[in-house]
């Protein structure tokens, strides 16, 4: 039956914008890992999982994007806060320009694509 199924292209797609969702979800203020996983996913784009997510927040750390703080809590574990930077700021309004340009050209090729097919 798993030959039945089409793969799933999103998780492909969302690769290539991962860090740019994660930088806007912190525009608002800091967020830890899983304020932005469910931020991410009620905004559509699915459940996004640590495996996933960690490794994007270190990599904007590493870029300076992003300065994370652990803070101990009362209950449960201590969490990882992140905030963005100005860099940052600046990387994701550039970037979401590039992004935009993009998002574009894809959309208007594969709209072309739709109406020249049509009979």
């Amino acid at each position: 039956m798993a030959a039945d199924r089409k793969p799933d292209r999103r998780s492909s797609w969302l690769k290539g914008v991962l860090d740019l969702l994660v930088l806007s979800c912190l525009t608002e203020g800091e967020s830890y890992g899983y304020e932005i996983s469910k931020a991410l996913a009620g905004a559509g784009l699915g459940d996004i999982k640590g495996g996933t997510l960690y490794p994007v927040l270190n990599r904007l750390e590493e870029a300076g994007y992003v300065v994370g703080e652990f803070r101990a809590t009362e209950r449960g574990p201590g969490r990882r806060y992140y905030r963005l930077t100005g860099e940052g700021r600046t990387a994701l309004a550039q970037q979401t320009g590039a992004w935009l340009e993009f998002h574009t050209s894809v959309r208007n090729t594969l709209t072309a694509s739709l109406t020249t097919g049509e009979s």
